[in-house]
């Protein structure tokens, strides 16, 4: 890649490390569930207030940048972040977290939909996906250092509520440096409908990569969430107490940093490696590191475990979104509309989980019970589909 290009990808793979502060949402619920004596089953549900929204405007978000461009669609979501961002530090009560957390949500739909086709504009070919599995590496960065920066705020300025305008300041710096950076522009595309997007889960193929989206994020979502409960359960650690919770609050880094070690070693390796040998192994290996989730009681055991499964699911997202965008070149915004709807599974696995819990007696083998039946579609899934050369 020549110097321009280097330049001018940047701005745009920056776009990733905003698009991970959703997933500070696992240690946020926590603090906001004992700000509002939340239960365990409306706590679940704050998740879904942020994921919910991949699928109600994904391929709405698709039809727009049709219209207006991938770039220009881009900042509108780091415009709809900013706002998110900004509101709950004014006014904290339980309806501006919401209003928070569903703005969060609306901007990462909007930005998950537009910034892997505007790196395709900038990509081509079978570096695709290499370059696409960078930028979930930072991503990953970004997922690693929420938790952390959510310490610090409670640390060093005696309030998690801090992170809000930390985070905001990075949204602000993204946005400022892509709206000054000149990104060729792709022709723009014919609008489509709705149905038109989703009839395109008639090819059977994208249909079962749809719904391997769905599972992955599931995953992610899923042990962010479930790492932070399962310490606090096996240590005898109190859940409605904020040293208790500030004591554990790392477990989601240790599995954010073994997934951006696995994205950085998937990087290289997806641009050698069979893809889909890759995804064959990394699956069956996140499986390998779930089940002794059932049984230990030890911290460090816990946490290699979390970081383990951190790590094999890495690059399983790219994996299955770049295979869906070289299914159907043609499509290409259809497609990441439709795949970034998947992404609705982090709504659906998080309650799920919940549930399950309940249902074993509050304990979290419920919640990891869901989590195996998901990675299992995932090792159905990279038997079944066939790369398109």
């Amino acid at each position: 890649m020549n110097k321009v290009n280097i330049l001018t990808l940047l701005p745009v793979f920056f776009g990733f490390f905003v698009m991970g502060f959703v997933d500070v949402v696992g240690i946020a619920t926590e603090y906001v569930k004992v700000d509002f004596n939340l239960s365990e089953q409306m706590s679940g549900f704050l998740p879904s207030m942020v994921f919910l929204w991949f699928f109600l405007l994904a391929i709405p978000s698709a039809s727009l940048m049709n219209r207006i461009g991938r770039k220009n669609t881009v900042l509108l979501s780091m415009a709809t972040t900013l706002v998110g961002m900004i509101i709950p530090f004014i006014s904290y009560n339980i309806t501006t977290c919401f209003i928070a957390f569903a703005l969060l949500g609306i901007g990462n739909t909007i930005l998950q939909v537009s910034l892997n086709p505007l790196v395709s504009n900038l990509v081509k070919g079978e570096m695709l996906t290499s370059s696409l599995t960078i930028g979930q590496v930072i991503k990953a960065v970004s997922s690693f250092s929420g938790p952390f920066i959510v310490s610090f705020a409670v640390a060093q300025l005696c309030n998690w509520q801090y992170m809000f305008p930390i985070f905001a300041a990075v949204v602000l710096l993204s946005g400022v440096w892509l709206l000054f950076t000149k990104v060729e522009c792709e022709e723009k595309a014919e609008n489509t409908s709705i149905t038109s997007s989703f009839a395109l889960l008639n090819d059977k193929s994208i249909l079962l990569l749809f719904l391997g989206i769905v599972a992955v994020v599931g995953i992610d979502v899923g042990v962010n969430m479930v790492s932070t409960k399962l310490l606090l359960e096996r240590l005898g650690l109190d859940p409605t107490s904020y040293t208790d919770i500030q004591s554990v609050s790392y477990a989601p880094s240790v599995y954010f940093f073994c997934r951006t070690i696995g994205a950085f070693v998937g990087a290289a390796l997806l641009a050698k490696m069979d893809t889909m040998k890759y995804f064959k192994i990394h699956i069956i290996g996140a499986l390998a590191c779930m089940i002794p989730l059932f049984f230990v009681q030890e911290r460090i055991l816990i946490l290699i475990f979390i970081g383990l499964m951190g790590y094999t699911c890495s690059s399983i997202f790219s994996v299955i979104f770049s295979m869906a965008m070289r299914l159907r070149p043609d499509k290409a915004n259809e497609i990441s509309g439709l795949m970034v709807t998947g992404i609705v599974g982090g709504a659906i696995v998080p309650p799920i989980m919940t549930y399950a819990t309940s249902l074993f007696g509050g304990s979290q083998n419920g919640a990891l019970s869901v989590l195996c039946l998901v990675i299992a579609y995932l090792i159905f899934l990279s038997f079944k589909i066939r790369e398109k050369k």
